[in-house]
């Protein structure tokens, strides 16, 4: 028997290599070790059959690139090399060995080979060990080990954030348990009586340690064998998602009350639209515009005959404002001056008020208040127009609101202003079309950087001067353009009123969520919990002026048209998912791509490539020539978007249109 029959004479499971990792020689329990069947492993003849075939290849696929390095470490560096690596599970749990592999000489032929075996590490299970305490440490877990005869858990590691929850490295089962929230014990007893050879799933527990509050902890748990031969333990990863609860709870009330406020403001803008009269305009602002943001009273000015009519909501009793019922409307006071002047004013506190009006000192209301108080005063008409009457609102102490509040509240009243015109006119229907388009149609931003911007609208050639067709177009707080254009379906002020929601809605969520997938779906999620009766089709865009990336996402809308300055353009169909409003829980895909110098995007409603006798595809080919055609001839986003309209009108114009150009220059 030679020396290297000597090397594979032990119990525990060994081998010789060659230095390139085929398999000189092995024994029996190297083989039983690795699966293979016991017959196979008498004599010779299974060592034979092994006879070069690369050593890797006998382990499972999870661990032979482990064992390859294993075998490459030693032949290279000629040093002793050591890997836990898992032995194939035989009717039990998984093994887990220290694998050595060494250069040895094989003394018949003076050949350098690898011997390779199992450490008996029975006697040194923390040899074992160490690869784990390392790995869960890197991965900024905790790592412990339960013995299900001696009910005891050995905390071995990990993380120092967690290693501080479990002071003791040795605690009894019942120590353990008692620490977790009650409604969790028997889900931890459950996670150790079913651990098994395949890692579980996490299962969350609160765990209150010594001198600190809850944790919220996720755990999972697998049975391993330590060693060959060795004895089974249940081993368990614990992670500490206390942090990123707290941070996960934090974003959810943010989009709850997100939701909650996009949801107050497309119903007070409905209501607003939908009120009949001067008595249902009043309770809709009373009832509606000191929760919509977050105030602690408000109050409604109507102008009769050059004097104010006031009501109050509950936050501010009608005998603190006796003074300004009837009151002229040419009084020096805040109130009426905006009202008069068309100027909303925010006043930050009672020093500024007095200061800036000193007959203010003289409403009751004024002293109640702190001297930190804040008061919105927001006219119903713009500076030029005849006064209507004007809100306002007040907030708690140190409460200030955000300029987008602001400015939301001035469309609103915008929205109201509207109404009360309508109403004082009696002409419902038409007045409210009329100012609805004008809000829901905003002026474009001007003398963008690097960018023309221009957008047409006409409405259905039947019924009212209005349709559900929309564009809009605002400057982010990053200096990205966001533009967007939709159609919501039907062509009466009910469209109209769809249509204020949903821009509305999605200028109030994009000021939270820039990215135009999360403003489509969270839209979407909004107009299916109202249950609206009707859909709405919509694209947005986000652009950077600086290098033209463009960001854009699309809710069952038209393609977008790209043209170039050298006549040529192609249709893009933006990614994204169903019309808004119909299917819940929708997600809504985004595609970036670059639109480059003297190129243009043209974004149109279907009425302009769709009619009785022009197909969706003819009609897009169609605006996409002409587009193409515009830019090579020198023309400018407004002529663009002119030729455009013109086309679409000219032949069998039914439906509403709108178009939307954008040129980088």
């Amino acid at each position: 028997m030679d020396a290297s029959d000597e090397l594979l004479r032990g119990p525990d499971p060994a081998a010789l290599l060659t230095l390139d990792g085929a398999i000189r020689s092995l024994n029996a329990a190297m083989a039983t070790a690795l699966g293979r069947p016991a017959e196979q492993c008498l004599g010779r003849e299974f060592a034979e059959q092994c006879r070069g075939r690369e050593f890797a290849d006998l382990w499972p696929a999870s661990q032979r690139m482990s064992a390859e390095n294993l075998v490459a470490h030693a032949a290279r560096t000629k040093t002793v090399a050591m890997r836990v690596l898992d032995l194939p599970e035989r009717g039990g749990a998984p093994v887990a060995c220290l694998i050595e592999a060494r250069q040895v000489k094989d003394p018949a032929s003076d050949e350098q080979l690898i011997w390779v075996h199992a450490l008996d590490a029975r006697n040194d299970l923390a040899s074992l060990l160490i690869p784990f305490r390392m790995a869960t440490t890197t991965a900024h877990l905790g790592l412990w080990m339960y013995s299900p005869y001696e009910h005891q858990l050995e905390w071995l590691g990990g993380a120092p954030a967690l290693a501080a929850l479990f002071p003791d490295p040795t605690m009894s089962l019942s120590r353990v348990i008692s620490a977790v929230h009650p409604d969790d014990q028997a889900a931890l007893r459950q996670l150790l009586r079913s651990a098994s050879t395949q890692q579980s799933p996490w299962v969350t527990l609160r765990y209150l340690p010594q001198h600190e509050g809850w944790h919220q902890l996720a755990a999972q748990t697998r049975r391993i064998q330590l060693g060959y031969g060795g004895p089974e333990r249940i081993f368990g990863v614990v992670r500490d998602d206390t942090k990123q609860e707290k941070r996960k709870r934090k974003a959810q009330a943010a989009l709850t009350a997100e939701r909650q406020r996009a949801k107050d403001t497309a119903d007070f803008s409905s209501a607003l639209i939908t009120a009949a009269t001067e008595q249902e305009l009043q309770q809709v602002v009373l009832t509606r515009l000191a929760a919509t943001f977050g105030a602690t009273g408000a109050l409604l000015a109507l102008v009769d005959e050059g004097r104010l009519r006031v009501s109050t909501d509950a936050g501010i009793a009608m005998w603190e404002v006796d003074a300004l019922h009837g009151m002229p409307l040419d009084h020096p006071s805040a109130l009426p001056e905006a009202i008069r002047t068309g100027k909303p004013h925010f006043i930050p506190d009672r020093k500024d008020y007095i200061h800036r009006w000193p007959h203010g000192a003289e409403f009751p209301w004024l002293g109640r208040l702190g001297s930190d108080y804040a008061t919105s005063i927001t006219p119903l008409s713009e500076a030029g127009n005849q006064p209507l009457g004007g809100w306002l609102v007040t907030y708690g102490s140190g409460y200030r609101p955000s300029l987008d509040e602001r400015t939301l509240m001035g469309t609103l009243a915008d929205l109201a202003g509207q109404a009360l015109r309508r109403i004082r006119l009696q002409q419902a229907r038409v007045e409210l079309a009329t100012a609805l388009q004008k809000t829901m149609l905003p002026t474009l931003p001007e003398h963008l950087a690097g960018l023309e911007v221009a957008a047409r609208y006409r409405p259905s050639r039947d019924g009212l001067d209005i349709g559900g067709d929309w564009y809009d177009a605002f400057v982010m707080p990053d200096g990205a353009i966001a533009l967007e254009i939709g159609d919501a379906q039907g062509h009466d002020v009910d469209a109209a009123a769809l249509m204020g929601q949903v821009r509305l809605s999605m200028r109030a969520i994009a000021a939270q969520e820039p990215d135009p997938g999360t403003v489509l779906t969270r839209t979407n999620e909004l107009f299916v919990t109202m249950e609206a009766a009707r859909f709405a089709s919509c694209t947005m865009l986000h652009i950077d002026p600086g290098d033209g990336q463009v960001t854009g996402a699309s809710a069952g809308h038209v393609p977008v048209l790209c043209a170039r300055d050298d006549g040529s353009h192609s249709i893009r169909e933006l990614p994204g998912g169903p019309v808004l409003g119909v299917v819940a829980d929708t997600e809504y895909r985004e595609e970036t791509f670059t639109l480059d110098e003297d190129s243009v995007l043209v974004m149109v409603t279907d009425g302009v490539v769709e009619g009785p006798g022009l197909t969706l595809e003819a009609g897009l080919e169609r605006a996409g020539t002409l587009a193409g055609a515009a830019l090579h001839e020198g023309l400018d986003a407004e002529e663009t978007a002119d030729r455009i309209l013109d086309a679409a009108v000219a032949v069998d114009h039914l439906d509403d249109v709108a178009v939307l150009v954008i040129r980088r220059t």
